[in-house]
């Protein structure tokens, strides 16, 4: 699986490190990072519980996006994934799209209640994680071709994601402890 630092570190960017993919995955590491991804709609309405319009306003580090809009951003981050797993499940090594992130955060839409993205997230985790239970070792093989990242399968999919999760839920949690909410 990919391996992080399991516990905050002081790097506010990258509070559990960064994502570095395995060589190879096995059963055992596909059903923890599908675990992580089932759990991800449900810890990040934990992570946010309670925060006020202000507290979702501020930014979980100088210069880093808010509160609000990286639970925006892992809605439509996560909804790539969705729709990622199902290009190379249905197709011949498809070639993904990139999107500029940081572009994506400064839309109106980034500043709608948080509520609307967590529904969103609720909803594609229900269908990718339905997909993820039922993939052979074949299908986590299957190929797509990122612009940047060049050639990956379903299985770097499933693991980068179920890391991006856990790297934005610490942006959040890590906010929350170092301002005492």
């Amino acid at each position: 699986m990919d391996q992080y630092v399991p516990s905050m570190t002081q790097d506010l960017s990258y509070p559990i490190g960064r994502f570095m993919p395995a060589t190879s995955y096995t059963a055992a590491d596909r059903d923890s990072a599908i675990a992580h991804l089932a759990s991800l709609p449900q810890e990040l309405r934990g992570a946010v519980h309670g925060l006020s319009d202000a507290q979702l306003d501020t930014p979980y580090r100088p210069g880093g996006w808010t509160v609000r809009q990286v639970v925006h951003h892992l809605a439509d981050s996560q909804i790539n994934a969705l729709y990622r797993v199902k290009l190379a499940l249905t197709e011949d090594n498809p070639t993904i799209k990139a999107y500029d992130e940081n572009a994506w955060a400064e839309l109106p839409d980034a500043k709608l209640p948080i509520a609307t993205s967590l529904a969103m997230l609720d909803g594609a985790h229900a269908h990718l994680v339905a997909i993820l239970r039922t993939l052979t070792p074949e299908q986590f093989a299957r190929p797509l071709t990122h612009p940047e990242r060049g050639a990956l399968n379903v299985d770097f999919i499933v693991a980068l994601y179920s890391w991006h999760g856990r790297h934005h839920l610490a942006h959040i949690t890590g906010l929350r402890h170092r301002q005492g909410w």
